[in-house]
């Protein structure tokens, strides 16, 4: 079964029959995160950096902001047996498509907002496919944890 993860959205299972996905990261990011030995993973859908700019928003849909959603998704995780220490964590999007000259930087501001929480949680990328002005899809297969991605105009990749 597959579980889709919209826009500013998140879906976290332990469901060894699922797949969680989501579609056109642009500048948005997808957060994977897999702990193997419990075999839980999820995805967060994020597409800005921090809820300070629309509070009421924030408070709304949480999973839009990175300052938000970030806490949430491994919280979720955690509910199901994750433990950080075993996780892994996959990190696509971030790219600049609308924003070619890169006068706003949505995508690399999303990526430096998760580059900073990481930093303060002591925690680490395992692979990453960002930047670029490629919009990307990201799937997760909860039973073994294995992660693929597709860019436009390209076949899907495992990680």
């Amino acid at each position: 079964m597959k579980q889709i993860v919209g826009v500013a959205d998140m879906k976290v299972s332990n469901k060894k029959t699922e797949s969680i996905i989501t579609y056109a990261l642009g500048s948005c990011i997808g957060l994977i995160v897999y702990d193997p030995v419990v075999k839980v993973g999820g995805i967060l859908h994020y597409m800005l950096p921090e809820s300070s700019i629309d509070k009421e928003k924030a408070a709304a849909r949480p999973y839009m902001f990175a300052d938000s959603g970030i806490p949430r998704l491994f919280k979720s995780a955690y509910k199901l047996g994750a433990v950080k220490q075993r996780m892994k964590v996959y990190v696509a999007g971030g790219a600049e498509i609308l924003d070619q000259k890169g006068f706003f930087n949505i995508g690399k501001r999303n990526y430096m907002a998760l580059k900073k929480m990481f930093f303060k949680n002591k925690m680490m990328i395992d692979k990453q496919n960002v930047g670029g002005n490629t919009n990307r899809t990201v799937r997760i297969e909860i039973a073994t944890g294995d992660v693929y991605i597709k860019t436009s105009g390209s076949k899907e990749v495992k990680v």
